[in-house]
């Protein structure tokens, strides 16, 4: 049965910036693969009915898997909302994610939902995932680097 996580942070930032790094594929990169991976965006056209093609290797190993999604909703500064699946066929299905941006007195709140999470991937080790994630997003948006 496909499980669904819920995850929810409030960082020290601005909605856009938020919204910026889940749609720069260099952002993208740096942020989305957890800790002992890397990330590569082959591909990612940020539109309605656009999508993105990405892949993650285990810097240990050296393997890799590829994903891929497709953009329902894109509401600036405020919710993205996609679907996505890994090209192995041993991982069917489609997931749905939703974003959503909130400003709030401190800098935005941030939350995700991920429904449809194929069964062979344990929801502790999604959620572990998108935490170390979701850290790494964090001292990339948090940071204000004045141009010299």
């Amino acid at each position: 049965m496909p499980s669904t996580i819920r995850l929810h942070r409030v960082l020290r930032t601005s909605p856009e910036r938020l919204y910026r790094a889940f749609l720069d594929p260099d952002a993208k990169a740096k942020w989305l693969p957890p800790n002992g991976f890397t990330g590569k965006v082959h591909a990612l056209d940020a539109r309605v009915g656009g999508g993105y093609h990405m892949s993650f290797s285990n810097f240990s190993t050296g393997t890799s898997h590829s994903f891929r999604g497709r953009y329902l909703e894109l509401l600036e500064h405020q919710r993205i909302r996609y679907e996505d699946q890994f090209d192995d066929p041993g991982l069917p299905g489609t997931m749905q994610v939703t974003v959503t941006f909130t400003p709030v007195s401190c800098g935005t709140e941030l939350n995700i939902t991920q429904e449809g999470i194929p069964d062979a991937i344990p929801t502790d080790a999604c959620y572990l995932g998108w935490q170390e994630s979701l850290t790494l997003l964090a001292k990339l948006v948090e940071v204000e680097i004045p141009d010299q």
